[in-house]
């Protein structure tokens, strides 16, 4: 097997949700690999942050992904920094936790905006400039509830279950123009996001029980996969989700 298969140095890689969890890990990853990258996320203290701390050619751009309105703009911010991105990694996420009975207008609005929008419109965004490379790689994140109902997680789960889906309708699209499009679905990793399952002891030893390997995950779980999802060495692989769960879903 040729490295070359897994060379970063060259590509422009935007990485949304990078100010924290697994969007700041992937970002880190892909910085240290040789890419350069552009974080986008809203809270500038914790970007900037991280932007000391990975090195590499990086940027920032400050952006609320849930504003529909704005994402135009941010596409092109990301622009100016090192060009048209060859590489999208849609990491921002929300889960409002709310139950079916008490979900509101504004909880739903910004789950589906920040979850399945804001991927689908900033990769429309940039998709031209890969078509005219005849190269690019398009990487969102799906989740265990993509295809399980979790307890208060409707909107969450609805806007994950439509990642999966809209990954595939992505490949459909757009793969013709050398753009593999595919999802990650991590399983429990401790997160910001998922603060609430690790605040309580016994749901996340019950959550590593359920795995198969019987443990929750680390961020450097999902680096390979990231990483094959990136480079020349998934060339030939569109429209997949990849469930990075240490076997839960096998079980």
């Amino acid at each position: 097997m040729e490295l070359e298969l897994f060379d970063m140095h060259g590509k422009v890689a935007c990485v949304t949700g990078a100010s924290s969890g697994l969007g700041r890990s992937a970002a880190t990853l892909l910085a240290k690999a040789g890419a350069k990258v552009v974080g986008v996320a809203r809270r500038s203290d914790q970007l900037e942050r991280w932007q000391e701390e990975a090195g590499g050619n990086t940027a920032v751009v400050i952006a609320d992904l849930s504003d529909r309105s704005s994402l135009k703009t941010t596409a092109n911010a990301v622009e100016a920094q090192f060009g048209p991105p060859d590489i999208l990694i849609n990491a921002a996420g929300i889960n409002t936790r709310e139950h079916a009975d008490a979900v509101s207008d504004e909880g739903w609005d910004m789950t589906m905006n920040l979850n399945l929008a804001a991927p689908f419109f900033l990769a429309q965004a940039f998709v031209p400039a890969m078509k005219a490379k005849h190269w690019g790689r398009i990487v969102n994140f799906a989740s265990l509830q993509s295809r399980r109902a979790f307890e208060n997680g409707i909107s969450y789960g609805a806007s994950k279950g439509a990642v999966e889906q809209m990954t595939r309708a992505m490949a459909e699209a757009w793969s013709g123009h050398g753009i593999t499009a595919n999802a990650l679905a991590p399983g429990f990793f401790r997160t910001e996001l998922t603060g609430p399952v690790f605040n309580n002891p016994v749901l996340a030893e019950r959550n590593a029980a359920q795995t198969c390997i019987g443990r929750n995950g680390e961020p450097s779980d999902l680096d390979g996969p990231l990483m094959f999802f990136c480079t020349d060495a998934s060339a030939y692989v569109t429209g997949q989700v990849l469930f990075v769960d240490g076997g839960y879903t096998a079980k």
